[in-house]
């Protein structure tokens, strides 16, 4: 997706600024490209820094309710110490790395609602302009949707993505905040579960699954949550069967059986900000072998994101999503807190 606004916020006659994103989509802890484009002003200017932020626009739970914000989780400098001539035009190739935390917007070309932006700072004599500001797509790592693929052939439906301020404790999470991924059961949890969600916090050696399930209640016992942390590697992936592991993991999950450590209950991770320390339980390996098949959650993301019952193929993309990005990169981020890292 390109998105290009040529600004000119430095003051009347200053150099303007506009940043066009490679087309194709990157991945967490891939590469992510572009160019700066330039044009100077009525005079000359020396370009003291170009950076580029990455910001993300998050949940935080408080003691009132919630509340939406942005969060600029890097920044890289591209460029700068320079002179940039009266009415010139100059163009800055670049290449930069993502954290591999990175959410995921996307899956199989259907969006997920989540928001996320490249945001350009020109920095002149002092004066710093952040105007230009493009969306950023994010594709899954091979992991991410191995996973995804497996709960769709199992059943389970797409509900909704969002970032959550705070950090889940007893993980390796970097960013300041985490991406849950809502899925609705599959028929054969319906009667356990009202919902999971799965987190995924990946490294460069592979990544972190974890899973929360809402389970329901009985006659005579209420409904809690149970969660539980599940390790994968990249090199693993095409060597894993991957819908029967996963099933294990849910089985596991809402029978409250752990091969090793602990299920944490809803009371061990109140949630706070802008730091949750959200408690998980255990982890497990899995080591099975062989390879998935079929587009299961691809289907299912297409009918969810688009807003159609799940099971119809849809490539339609939902309306609240388009005007959601379309307020956030119109400039409505300034009507929101912005939290620190």
């Amino acid at each position: 997706m390109v998105f290009k606004r040529l600004l000119g916020s430095l003051g009347v006659g200053g150099p303007a600024v506009d940043t066009v994103l490679d087309p194709i989509s990157a991945v967490p802890g891939g590469t992510l490209s572009g160019q700066v484009h330039l044009k100077g002003g009525n005079a000359d200017f020396t370009i003291d820094h170009i950076t580029l932020e990455l910001i993300a626009r998050v949940e935080a739970e408080h003691d009132h309710g919630e509340s939406e914000g942005t969060v600029v989780f890097d920044r890289f400098t591209v460029g700068g110490n320079f002179r940039l001539s009266e009415g010139e035009h100059r163009s800055i190739p670049f290449a930069i790395t993502l954290p591999w935390e990175t959410p995921i917007t996307e899956l199989y070309g259907q969006p997920l609602g989540i928001v996320l932006g490249v945001r350009t700072e020109l920095g002149v004599a002092d004066a710093k302009d952040k105007g230009d500001l493009d969306p950023l797509t994010v594709r899954p790592l091979p992991a991410q949707e191995a996973v995804l693929e497996a709960l769709g052939q199992l059943g389970f439906g797409f509900k909704s993505a969002d970032l959550e301020l705070g950090h889940i404790r007893g993980t390796g999470q970097q960013l300041p905040f985490y991406q849950e991924i809502e899925l609705t059961p599959a028929p054969a949890y319906a009667h356990q579960v009202n919902e999971i969600e799965v987190t995924f916090l990946a490294n460069p050696a592979g990544m972190e699954v974890v899973i929360e399930a809402d389970k329901r209640g009985g006659l005579f016992s209420e409904g809690h949550d149970a969660v539980n942390r599940y390790t994968v590697s990249h090199a693993d992936v095409p060597h894993r069967k991957w819908n029967a592991e996963v099933d294990g993991w849910i089985k596991q999950l809402v029978e409250h059986r752990a091969s090793h450590g602990t299920h944490a209950s809803h009371s061990a991770y109140a949630h706070s900000s802008p730091h949750t320390d959200k408690g998980h339980g255990g982890g497990h390996h899995g080591d099975g072998h062989g390879h998935r098949s079929g587009p299961g959650m691809g289907t299912v993301v297409a009918a969810g994101a688009a807003g159609l019952a799940v099971g119809v193929v849809g490539g339609m993309v939902a309306a609240e999503v388009v005007d959601e990005v379309g307020d956030f990169f119109e400039g409505d981020e300034d009507d929101s807190e912005e939290y620190e890292d």
